[in-house]
């Protein structure tokens, strides 16, 4: 059979998964308002997409602060709570895996979408980034705000973000998910902590490469203690720099913290790899020497073909394989690699991020 790797099964740290494709993280903003409320058509696009071996979950920001797009799930109240159990029942009941992605946006974020400032590990603003509200457009559409100029943390409010990170994690096992995954990429909080360029803070959460990691590690510690190291994973975005992220140090940055979060042990790192179309490559020398790194399961996600994704399962340089399009557009993916079927296109572009509610959402079509 083709793609022999792809559908192996494979074991998560104790956790058992039917194949090796993963449905990777992607907003798509449909919560229930007011509260942010995972609601029936956000488990109903989830249930259709549960051949996969694992889904990990749009972000779900661990409180109000740290929201940073209009219509996102949250996971800091009861209500958001019981929402979510819609989507791990069902998912459940298909018999997949399911993890949450916590999630602060640190200073991607605007007044105009929770009504709070940003906060940041330094109060300066992100160039050329927006988030979206929907503010009654006719169609339906999302408008882009420029961020607005965050407020630099302070020792307390970094204290009280660890906590949320945890209680976050609580609530998601309370929720009926598998695990937890840390949301340390793509220009957010964690991320903003970890790049020199964004970190210019003169305590112990900045300066050297040490300090800008640490937060990450303190975050990922205390959540593995908290519900368990094998349904805790990570993810970072070593080669990605937009949202005003570009570090040269960057690299060096993240082996150092995938050393620390080695021995943590923590289940898996995820990579969010760039995935448009001149994106850069990440270099094999960099796998390699992640692998030796990092002992437990490496996952790459970023617009990966099938056939690149089998070779690097066959290299032995990843573990599971994360497809993001392909699953929105395509709820039998799986099926649909194993039988060498046509693929859905996106419909509409429009409908994204909202939009039409259930159009573009669960009615793209099965085989």
């Amino acid at each position: 059979m083709k793609y022999q790797k792809l559908f192996q099964q494979y074991k998560l740290n104790g956790i058992e998964l039917e194949n090796r494709f993963l449905m990777a993280p992607m907003t798509r903003s449909r919560a229930s308002q007011p509260g942010d409320i995972p609601n029936a058509l956000m488990a109903e696009y989830y249930a259709q997409r549960s051949s996969a071996g694992i889904i990990i979950t749009e972000a779900a920001q661990i409180s109000q602060q740290g929201k940073g797009y209009a219509r996102t799930p949250g996971i800091y109240s009861a209500e958001q709570i019981e929402g979510w159990k819609l989507t791990t029942d069902a998912v459940h009941k298909n018999g997949s895996r399911i993890f949450l992605q916590l999630w602060h946006v640190g200073r991607v974020s605007s007044s105009k979408v929770n009504g709070l400032q940003p906060l940041a590990p330094s109060a300066l603003t992100a160039q050329n980034t927006s988030v979206y509200i929907f503010d009654g457009a006719p169609n339906g559409d999302a408008t882009f705000v420029p961020v607005d100029e965050p407020r630099e943390m302070t020792k307390t409010d970094i204290d009280t973000v660890i906590q949320q990170f945890i209680q976050g994690a609580k609530n998601a096992l309370e929720a009926g998910f598998d695990g937890v995954e840390i949301h340390g990429a793509n220009g957010y909080l964690i991320d903003q902590f970890l790049r020199s360029n964004s970190n210019k803070r003169t305590d112990e959460y900045g300066g050297t490469i040490e300090n800008r990691i640490r937060l990450l590690i303190e975050i990922s510690a205390a959540v593995a203690n908290a519900i368990g190291k094998e349904k805790t994973g990570v993810r970072l975005s070593p080669f990605i720099s937009f949202k005003d992220m570009n570090d040269p140090e960057i690299l060096e940055t993240i082996m150092l913290a995938a050393a620390e979060l080695s021995k943590i042990d923590v289940a898996y790192i995820h990579l969010c790899e760039a995935d448009w179309d001149d994106a850069p490559q990440i270099p094999i020398d960099f796998r390699i020497k992640l692998r030796d790194i990092f002992k437990n399961t490496i996952i790459a996600t970023g617009n990966k073909t099938p056939d690149e994704g089998e070779n690097l399962l066959e290299d032995n340089l990843v573990d599971l394989i994360g497809f993001g399009r392909n699953f929105l557009t395509n709820p039998d993916y799986p099926a649909r690699v194993k039988q060498n079927f046509s693929l859905n296109k996106i419909s509409d572009n429009h409908t994204l991020f909202g939009g039409g509610e259930a159009r573009g959402y669960t009615d793209y079509p099965f085989f």
